[in-house]
């Protein structure tokens, strides 16, 4: 059962994630402006993950771009990434910027927009479309940088470095575990 949750989480994610947005007026109604941009960050990811995940496109592109055709991005490898360093990292910044302080909702923010220029960058080095390319520049773009607008450095600076922090350590540490699977890789197949 759990491979069969490995493989399709996307399908999961989809749904939650419109049903995220058809409920969010109803959840969110007494919730400040803010509040709901960092909100929309859940499921606006989860649509985005669906343009990667669907027909396990990014999983067969990262193993085609940097593991040169070996399986280095598995299915359990994405759905953890997935689950817990997206909607995790994002459930608990939410938690934080409702009943602690509004500036810990960056953190969702700017993993959004970390992911976003990830994604951009692939673009202009390899000069193709990456999956999850186009919903990186019409969602996570304009709700990123919107969002970071709105809060406009009135919460603490130290929130600002925080969410950027996070968001590149999550990015780091992913692109790290994928170079040491390769080299693992590589040494296996010597």
């Amino acid at each position: 059962m759990m491979n069969r949750i490995y493989s399709n989480w996307v399908y999961g994610g989809l749904l939650a994630g419109l049903l995220m947005l058809l409920l969010m007026p109803l959840l969110t109604l007494a919730w400040s402006t803010e509040l709901k941009l960092f909100y929309l960050t859940l499921p606006i990811y989860m649509l985005h993950q669906y343009e990667e995940w669907d027909g396990d496109r990014f999983r067969v592109f990262i193993n085609n771009h940097l593991g040169h055709g070996k399986n280095l991005l598995t299915h359990k490898a994405g759905f953890v990434i997935n689950i817990f360093g997206v909607w995790g990292v994002i459930a608990v910044s939410l938690y934080l910027a409702f009943y602690e302080d509004l500036g810990y909702g960056l953190i969702a923010t700017y993993l959004v927009l970390v992911n976003a220029i990830v994604h951009v960058l692939a673009g202009f080095v390899l000069r193709a479309y990456n999956p999850g390319l186009i919903t990186a520049l019409i969602l996570f773009m304009p709700l990123g940088i919107y969002t970071i607008y709105r809060v406009n450095f009135d919460s603490d600076r130290a929130f600002q470095y925080l969410g950027i922090a996070i968001a590149v350590l999550i990015h780091v540490s992913i692109m790290g575990y994928l170079l040491r699977r390769r080299k693992q890789l590589n040494t296996n197949a010597q």
